[in-house]
C-alpha cells in the first residue's frame, strides 16, 4: 500500500497523471481488504476511511487533470462519503460539477465547502473569503446560462413571513417582467448569500423564482412546498411499458424541474421539512433515470445522494427520528447501488 502512495504521489509530481490514477486505484483496492497501516487487524475503521478519502481525492485531480470530470466527480462524491467534514473534498466537488456545467451543483457544493470551512478550520478569513466569491461567482454563472426561470433574494429578518412573501412576489414581477407565468417564494427554509460575515452578520433571504412556462413553475412549486417531494411524472416512469412517454417527459419537463430544484438547494443549508429532504429528491430522480433505462447516470445520482447524507450531521442537528431515518436512506443506497431489491424505507417513502 504504501509503495503505491508512494509511487502515485511521484507520478502526479511528474505530471503523468493516467499512471498516478492506475497507482491510486490499486492503493484504493488494498484500502478495502483492510490495509490502512502494517497489521491490517489495528487498522481501525477511521483510519482506512481517512485514507481511502485522500486516495479518492487524489483520483479526483488525476481524471480532472486528464480531461474526465465525469469519472473525477464519481470519485469527489466518494470521497465526501468516506470523510464528510473535510471542506476540501466538498470544494473538488464543486471544481467536477463546475467542468460538467452544472453550476448549480457546483455553487452548492462551494455553499457547503465554505460552511464546513468556518465550523471546523478556524475559520482563516482570507480563505473564507475565497470560498465565497468562488461560491458567489458559480451562483452567478448558474443563473446567466438559466433561460427557464429567474431568480429574485429578499432580505428576511423576522417579520411576518406571509406579507414578506407577498411583497417579494410583487417586487419579483416587476423587476422581471419576462418570467410571470408562475411566481412562488420558496416558504420552506431560509437561504444564504455569499456575503462577508462581518458586513451582513447571519442575514437571512427569502428566495423567489418566477417561470416563463407555467406547467414548470407550478411543479417545482408542488415539489417544494409538499412536505415529501414528489417527482412529477412518477406514475409514469412506474410503467415500463411507457419508456417512451418517461423518455418524452424527462427531455421536454424534468430536465428543467431538476435545474430549478439544484438551483434552490444551492443557497439553503437547511430545509424546514427535513434534513433529509435533499437526498429524497435525489432518489426520485435515480429512481427515473433507472426507468428510462440510464444505469450509469442512476448510480451516480445514488452515490450523489449518499454523499449529501453523509454530510448532513455535520451542518446540522439532527433528531434521533431524522437520524433513524438518514441512516435508512444510508443503506437503501447502498443496496441499490449493489442491485439489490425489496421493501426499503425509501420503497416505503415512495408508496406513501
Amino acid at each position: 500500500l504504501q509503495a503505491a502512495l508512494r509511487e502515485g504521489s511521484a507520478r502526479c509530481r511528474q505530471h503523468d497523471f493516467a499512471a498516478a490514477a492506475a497507482k491510486f486505484s490499486a492503493a484504493l483496492e488494498l484500502c478495502s481488504k483492510g490495509f490502512a497501516i502494517e497489521d491490517p487487524l489495528k487498522s481501525s475503521p477511521e483510519d482506512i476511511s481517512r485514507l481511502s478519502s485522500w486516495i479518492e481525492s487524489m483520483l479526483v485531480i488525476c481524471y480532472l487533470k486528464l480531461g474526465q470530470p465525469g469519472l473525477a466527480l464519481y470519485h469527489s462524491h466518494r470521497s465526501i462519503i468516506q470523510n464528510p467534514s473535510h471542506f476540501c473534498n466538498h470544494l473538488r466537488q464543486a471544481a467536477c460539477f463546475r467542468c460538467l456545467h452544472r453550476y448549480s451543483e457546483a455553487a452548492r457544493s462551494a455553499m457547503v465547502a465554505q460552511c464546513l470551512y468556518v465550523l471546523t478550520e478556524g475559520a482563516g478569513l482570507e480563505t473564507s473569503d475565497l470560498l465565497q466569491l468562488y461560491w458567489q461567482g458559480l451562483i452567478q454563472e448558474a443563473l446567466s446560462g438559466e433561460v427557464s426561470f429567474s431568480a429574485l433574494y429578499t432580505p428576511f429578518e423576522k417579520e411576518d413571513k406571509a406579507d414578506k412573501i407577498k411583497e417579494a412576489n410583487k417586487t419579483f414581477a416587476e423587476k422581471h417582467p419576462d418570467y410571470v407565468q408562475h411566481i412562488f417564494t420558496d416558504p420552506h427554509g431560509i437561504h444564504l448569500l455569499p456575503e462577508k460575515a462581518e458586513s451582513h452578520p447571519g442575514q437571512q433571504y427569502l428566495l423567489t423564482l418566477g417561470f416563463r412556462n407555467k406547467e414548470i413553475g407550478k411543479t417545482v412549486e408542488k415539489f417544494v412546498t409538499r412536505k415529501l417531494p414528489v417527482f412529477p411524472g412518477q406514475k409514469i416512469t412506474f410503467s415500463l411499458s411507457m419508456e417512451e412517454e418517461a423518455e418524452t417527459f424527462w427531455q421536454n419537463t424534468g430536465k428543467r424541474i431538476m435545474a430549478a430544484m439544484a438551483f434552490i438547494g444551492s443557497t439553503k443549508i437547511k430545509d424546514e421539512r427535513g434534513p433529509c429532504v435533499r437526498a429524497i429528491e435525489q432518489f426520485h430522480h435515480a429512481s427515473l433515470l433507472s426507468h428510462l433505462q440510464r444505469g450509469e447516470e442512476q448510480a451516480q445520482v445514488m452515490t450523489q445522494a449518499m454523499a449529501e447524507l453523509a454530510t448532513v450531521p455535520y451542518l446540522q442537528r439532527v433528531s434521533q427520528e431524522d437520524d433513524k431515518l438518514l441512516q435508512s436512506l444510508m443503506a437503501d443506497a447502498v443496496d441499490i447501488l449493489a442491485g439489490g431489491t425489496g421493501q426499503r424505507a425509501w420503497t416505503k417513502i415512495q408508496k406513501v
